[in-house]
Parts: structure tokens; sequence; C-alpha cells
């Protein structure tokens, strides 16, 4: 299973696997690999990729010179453990429980009766090594019933964009009754009722005195929040549950378990009586007239938040490429309907 995500502008593949077992024939193990070398290879050299996988085999511990691997397995090395290494060379790609010290109830990912060994893994290509910050078994969490979770931390280096500054706006809808800008304007033209030939200066003229009578928009960008009804009580109740939660998981204490609980309550009654009551009180201003035209108002702006307008979504290339800038994002878009536009049907062939 192959799972692809845009982060940022970064496109990173999970992909999830299970390796035949030990008992398998050789014939199913190397079609696995060759299917998981097709995967592989359908992905762009510029894509972060990590493997989680079930490989039922041993790496071994200690290098041996294998570039991909660092020393700190388990157990030594076996047939199936050397596929995952030749695996791991052939596609730039490391072995990433390897190369973190761990003690070995860290490192061992399968227990069954007497057994202990280490069969999955997390692999990511050599390049983005430097990402990766831990990677462990955690105690005590099992994924199946002899498996035990493999977490690995890793931190994506992004590119900042910069934040697109926004333009300020006009007020014009101010011009429903304003004597004030026709006075204005009149002065600014110096007096004359027809206006100019020269029409990009007066245009210019009646925005410049548009800004100075009727003001211009904030440079604050406008959050769309679903916490509208907010009120202080909410949020000091929130406040204080996070520094419970954090205080809990510093210290496991069940007097902080309680506390954290106790708070979690508080906070789901603070939010149902703040929810309800600013529902009532904007039920009751929808009565009134100015209620209307704000209903109005605020559908009209749901219809045009609901439009992909303004947003750049990634989409993809003929080659399946994914394209997360805008630039190429647009650039596609024009390609697809130059052709779609262009390209001649059946009928004017005939």
């Amino acid at each position: 299973m192959s799972l692809k995500l845009e982060i940022e502008g970064v496109m990173l593949n999970v992909v999830s696997g299970y390796v035949p077992q030990v008992g398998c024939e050789l014939e199913e193990k190397e079609r696995f690999w060759r299917e998981l070398d097709e995967v592989m290879e359908s992905i762009p050299t510029g894509e972060r990729v990590v493997i989680g996988a079930d490989f039922n085999g041993h790496v071994g511990e200690g290098n041996r010179g294998d570039e991909v691997m660092g020393k700190f397995g388990v157990k030594e090395r076996n047939l199936e453990g050397q596929m995952v290494v030749d695996f791991a060379k052939r596609m730039d790609m490391a072995v990433v429980n390897t190369y973190f010290q761990k003690r070995e109830e860290h490192r061992v990912t399968y227990k069954s009766g007497g057994r202990r060994t280490q069969v999955d893994y997390i692999l990511c290509r050599r390049g983005n090594l430097k990402e990766i910050s831990d990677c462990k078994v955690v105690v005590g969490e099992s994924v199946a019933r002899q498996h035990r979770m493999v977490v690995c931390r890793m931190t994506l280096m992004v590119c900042n964009k910069k934040r697109s500054k926004i333009e300020k706006k006009t007020k014009w809808w101010k011009l429903k009754c304003c004597e004030e800008f026709r006075q204005k304007l009149r002065q600014a033209l110096g007096g004359q009722v027809v206006l100019p030939d020269d029409w990009e200066t007066t245009a210019e003229v009646i925005r410049e005195t548009g800004r100075k009578v009727l003001g211009v928009s904030s440079e604050r960008r406008k959050e769309d929040k679903e916490t509208w009804w907010w009120n202080e009580e909410v949020q000091d109740s929130i406040q204080r549950k996070r520094l419970a939660k954090k205080k809990w998981d510093m210290d496991r204490t069940e007097e902080n378990r309680q506390e954290y609980e106790q708070l979690q309550r508080r906070v789901k009654r603070e939010v149902s009586k703040a929810k309800q009551k600013a529902y009532d009180e904007l039920y009751t201003r929808l009565d009134t007239r100015e209620g209307q035209k704000d209903l109005y108002r605020l559908a009209r702006q749901r219809d045009q938040d609901g439009k992909d307008v303004q947003q750049v979504r990634v989409i993809k290339y003929r080659d399946g490429r994914v394209l997360t800038s805008e630039e190429s994002v647009q650039r596609r878009w024009k390609e697809y309907f130059e052709e779609l536009m262009n390209e001649e049907n059946e009928r004017e062939k005939e």
C-alpha cells in the first residue's frame, strides 16, 4: 500500500508492505521484491519516501561495510535480511532502525515465546537520513499479537514560503450616500463637469479621492474560524486543560490524570454553554432587519468560500508526477485546456 501526502509543498510517500515468510517459496519472495521495485521506480527522485514493513528477515548487528545500514541491529543476518539490504542498495535507501543505539528492548520488534528478533524495519532515502531524529520500538504497545510498534520521528525540511502582502482596498461601499466624495472629486478635477479625455489620469484621481474620503481596509488577514462563539471562559478552560495535559505527560501520576480528566469535563460543559448562548443571540438578531442583511451576506460569503477559485490544488502531470507549485499547476491547466479545445473529434476528421 502506498500513500502520497503533500506537506507544505513537500511530497511524502509512505509505503507499507508485508514480505512473504521464511517458509514461502523463493519465487514468491522474488515476485514481492520486483513489485516493490516497481513502486519505488514510480516515485520521482525528488520526493521523500518512508517504507514501513514486516520484512520477515534479520539484517543483523554490526556494520559489515554496508552504507545502507548502521551497526545497531539484532542477531545475525539471514538470507531474507540480505534481500532487505540488497533492496536498500538498489534504491539508495537506509535501514533506519539500525542507526540509533538503543537498548535491546527498544530494538526487538517480534516476541513469541522465547524468541526475540527484529523483522520490522523502517527505510528512507539515504539523502534524507539527516531528517530522522529517532527510531525505536515502543515497549508495551503491540500492533499484532507478537509484533511491537516501531516509531520513527522525522522532521521534513521545507522551504518557507513568503506570505503575500494583503493589498489595502478602498471602501467603495460607502459611496451610496457620500456627498463629500462628490465635492472632493470635483475639486480634484479642477471644478470640471465634463471628465477629461485622458481616462488613466481621471481614474487615478478617482481612486486617490476614494482612498482619502472613504478610507481603506486594514492589512490584517481574515481567518476562517469555526470557533467564533468562543468566549473568555472557554478560552481559559482550554488553556488550563492544555497545561494539565502537559503536566500529566511529564509525570503520569494518578493525581495528574484525575486533574486532566476533570478539566476535560469542564471544557465540554463550558463549550456547550457558550455555543448555546451564541446561537441564541444569533437567532434573536436574525429576526431583525439588520440580522436578515447579515444572513444574506453570510450566505454569499459561504458560497464564495466553497469555490476553489483562489486556491491552488496539487495535480498530476502526464507522467504521474505531482505538481505542487502554483506556477507549475497553472502551466499544466493551460496545457490541458489547449489540448482539449484544439483536439479534432472523429466527425471533423471524416
